[in-house]
């Protein structure tokens, strides 16, 4: 799945034969599976938060990303909605 930004729907991108692209409708980002793993990590660790440096950011996401990680089931439950199984 890719949504449609430029840099994705470019001919110079070059897609190899056995990989199919389904592209995302327009203003969709609920069906983008990266827009729902960036509202966990928010939720986690990253709103209403000012950093200090780049290296702050960079080691807050980490550890966002860590502890999404390490929660049984999180990324399973992002692909498995009921509302996108039917």
């Amino acid at each position: 799945m890719m949504d449609r930004a430029s840099w994705h729907t470019t001919e110079a991108l070059v897609i190899p034969k056995n990989v199919s692209i389904l592209p995302l409708r327009p203003y969709s980002p609920e069906l983008n599976p990266m827009e729902q793993v960036w509202q966990q990590l928010k939720k986690i660790r990253l709103s209403n938060t000012c950093f200090k440096n780049y290296e702050e950011i960079v080691d807050a996401c980490c550890e966002a990303w860590n502890c999404f990680c390490d929660e049984e089931g999180n990324i399973e439950n992002i692909g498995n909605r009921a509302w996108a199984q039917k």
